[in-house]
């Protein structure tokens, strides 16, 4: 058993009595004292700091750098502003999607960040990609300041940062510490991602964390929340296995990309995935789904239509704390995900009714000025 790597802030998670568990390699807080349903509405009410640090974090260098990335990735990067992030996706040849990620053009460079879990194989694929550019791997902490609050607290410390729009992206100082900031999150509401030195990632967060708004937020409610944002989750409703189509994600496609953009292709998978975009031409697509009562419906639980015809499975879900019902995404079959259409989803023997719904299942609180 190899051991769990720490986070800066793993000394700081046990002294806040964090509950550790493995996650991607590193030990990681998936609660807190308050409980994960406590987290995750004082989230929504007010303000959460997540430690996101086990994320990979790189530095793309060389030789017009948006136009080699977008060998990799069919976002469209050459059209990206400076100081503006954007969501990307590394496809494989056959279609499917080798992770996401989040994408910053930084003047002469890109910065990138990438999950933890695939972060290795990420950084192997982008160096046997792009031989002739320079690829800086980061040691640097990663805080989440996330919820309708955020603002505020940001406001104290740093308020140019409060500036920014959604997905925009800048170098700051907070009280000596020079953090990037981006304006955006993984849980549906306003928020900031602070890039800061390994070195000072503690005292950032105690910084942030003594704000009367702000509480240690853990991965149990991080999870709760990306859910009901209608937010993927790479190795559950994203893999090798789906197409960025399928998955729901074709506006990660950039429209310069796109057949009759100016620039077609160019990725790996182009000919199948543009093919899924201009025709529609794929058999199942992932869909919210809205449960009766309380009972959660999990991960890997099958899906039926009204005659009892497997038509998919869950692949997240969980009880929406704000929604107030149990919530979940999954893969149906074409023909059963129109909205408002009912399916059962099979918990321990019996068929329980869920209605394929909008996404997200709340109102996003981005700020987009």
């Amino acid at each position: 058993m190899n051991e769990q790597r720490k986070t800066p802030l793993f000394d700081l998670h046990v002294e806040l009595g964090a509950r550790m568990v493995p996650f991607a390699g590193y030990s990681m807080p998936v609660q807190y004292e308050l409980g994960v349903k406590k987290e995750h509405e004082h989230t929504r009410r007010a303000c959460g700091l997540f430690d996101v640090s086990h994320m990979g974090q790189v530095l793309l260098r060389g030789p017009n750098p948006a136009e080699a990335l977008e060998t990799l990735v069919p976002a469209d990067l050459v059209g990206l502003p400076e100081g503006r992030q954007r969501y990307g996706l590394f496809t494989a040849e056959d279609g499917g999607i080798l992770d996401d990620l989040m994408i910053v053009n930084a003047g002469d460079h890109l910065y990138l960040v990438v999950n933890a879990a695939c972060k290795e194989q990420d950084i192997a694929h982008l160096r046997r990609g792009l031989p002739d550019h320079e690829l800086e791997v980061l040691d640097r902490g990663l805080l989440a300041l996330q919820g309708p609050e955020a603002a505020t607290v940001m406001q104290r410390l740093c308020p140019e940062a409060c500036e920014m729009v959604f997905m925009q992206h800048g170098r700051f100082t907070i009280e000596g510490i020079e953090v990037w900031i981006s304006r955006s999150g993984y849980t549906g509401e306003d928020g900031f991602e602070i890039s800061v030195p390994a070195e000072q990632t503690e005292a950032l967060a105690r910084r942030l964390l003594a704000e009367e708004e702000v509480e240690a937020i853990g991965l149990g409610a991080r999870d709760s929340l990306r859910l009901e944002a209608g937010l993927c989750l790479y190795g559950h409703d994203i893999d090798t296995t789906t197409t960025p189509v399928e998955a729901g994600l074709i506006w990660a496609i950039g429209k310069p990309r796109r057949r009759d953009g100016e620039r077609p292709g160019g990725f790996p998978g182009a000919d199948l995935i543009l093919h899924q975009v201009a025709e529609k031409d794929h058999q199942r697509k992932r869909v919210g789904l809205l449960g009766e009562g309380r009972a959660p419906v999990r991960e890997g639980v099958e899906l039926y239509d009204g005659d009892g015809n497997a038509i998919g499975a869950v692949c997240s879900g969980g009880f929406g704390p704000s929604v107030g019902r149990p919530v979940a995404m999954g893969y149906v079959s074409i023909d059963q995900a129109a909205i408002d259409t009912v399916v059962y989803a099979e918990v321990r023997g019996k068929r329980l009714p869920m209605t394929v719904t909008k996404m997200p299942f709340v109102q996003p609180g981005y700020h987009r000025g």
